[in-house]
């Protein structure tokens, strides 16, 4: 995530707009003395005003220094760090997926979580999720969501999209995608097999899906138009993509399937070559506080990993949000998704291209 350049002075109702005696306090702590300092952050620039009112311009205040940023999807930014051999910004935001490449091509530094007080009050998944290179800031799924109009029999189970009713109305994300790999594992779990050690079986399961798919998608806005057109019924997709599918179709609900859904996590790492560490932690520590957390959960940004955020119904049904649903989720393991990754986009092109 990232944003557009930012004035230097939080106004008193952006401060307002933070909410809440205990943000305004913290606000008014005692300035880091960064002064003159400047910490340059990678990330991908969704929500860039509410970022820049909710987090970067009141951590301006609290360090008294500059923030700059690189934007752009995961694969080019990672890649541009790669280049530059772990150099060029402090901070880089990933999907869990990108960052475990960054780890093992040596571009992050190891994580010091004694410099991160805040990170004792996050859910056990986000502490350290790729062992020793930082946290996750935010949770989310992968699961089905459909229209409850249309599928009238309740989608329990990841086996469901293998249903005579759902053929002819089914959406897969794109190989490529974040979610994309997982339909692997997912065909794996229903053929009954390891799609690492038995990728035939899972590919097997996977012709036996194609039938009924109408058409993959590869944005969030493609699968949104999917559904607003009446083109399909049931998508597997993050949960991201819940709210506006829902605003163009209200009747299209979460699946709650009782094989779980697949947890996807958003990680903040340090560049090993950070001009500026000190300052990555103080942000990261920042941006994992119950404060920050709460108001950036409360104003569509991203899902809390702070235990102690207490949201309502209405602002918790978008979010990955609660230690029930979060302890409901699968990981998956990228140090060997990664390594069969290749494989599978071109089975998968094969399987698709007929």
């Amino acid at each position: 995530m990232s944003h557009p350049p930012m004035s230097h002075a939080i106004s008193q109702a952006a401060i307002k707009a933070l909410a809440g005696a205990s943000l305004i306090a913290a606000l008014a702590a005692t300035p880091v003395q960064a002064q003159g300092k400047t910490l340059t952050i990678s990330w991908w620039g969704f929500n860039g005003e509410k970022l820049t009112q909710f987090q970067v311009e009141p951590f301006k205040q609290k360090c008294g220094c500059e923030i700059v940023f690189e934007t752009g999807n995961n694969a080019d930014r990672l890649n541009k760090v790669k280049i530059r051999n772990g150099e060029g910004v402090d901070l880089i935001y990933l999907t869990d997926a990108y960052s475990q490449l960054g780890i093992e091509d040596g571009l992050f530094a190891p994580f010091d979580a004694s410099k991160v007080p805040n990170l004792a009050g996050a859910y056990d998944m986000a502490k350290d999720p790729q062992g020793g290179y930082g946290p996750a800031y935010t949770i989310g799924r992968v699961g089905i969501i459909y229209d409850s109009a249309k599928i009238t029999s309740p989608i329990t189970s990841w086996d469901d999209i293998w249903r005579g009713d759902v053929q002819g109305k089914l959406s897969l994300p794109g190989i490529t995608t974040t979610a994309g790999p997982m339909m692997v594992l997912i065909a794996g779990a229903h053929a009954g097999v390891d799609p690492y050690a038995d990728e035939d079986g899972a590919f097997k399961a996977i012709e036996e899906l194609k039938p009924g798919v109408v058409k993959s998608y590869n944005t969030g806005s493609e699968l949104v138009n999917l559904f607003s057109t009446g083109e399909i019924s049931v998508a597997v997709a993050q949960d991201f993509t819940l709210k506006q599918i829902q605003a163009a179709v209200p009747t299209a609900v979460w699946a709650d399937i009782s094989d779980g859904a697949y947890a996807t996590l958003n990680t903040i790492n340090i560049a090993k070559g950070a001009a500026n560490p000190d300052l990555a932690y103080q942000w990261i520590d920042f941006v994992l506080s119950q404060e920050i957390q709460q108001v950036s959960a409360e104003n569509g940004i991203d899902a809390p990993v702070a235990k102690d955020v207490k949201l309502t119904d209405e602002q918790a049904k978008q979010w990955t949000y609660g230690a029930d649903m979060i302890a409901s989720l699968r990981r998956v393991d990228y140090k060997k998704l990664n390594a069969a990754k290749q494989g599978w986009i071109d089975r998968w092109n094969e399987v698709f291209a007929q």
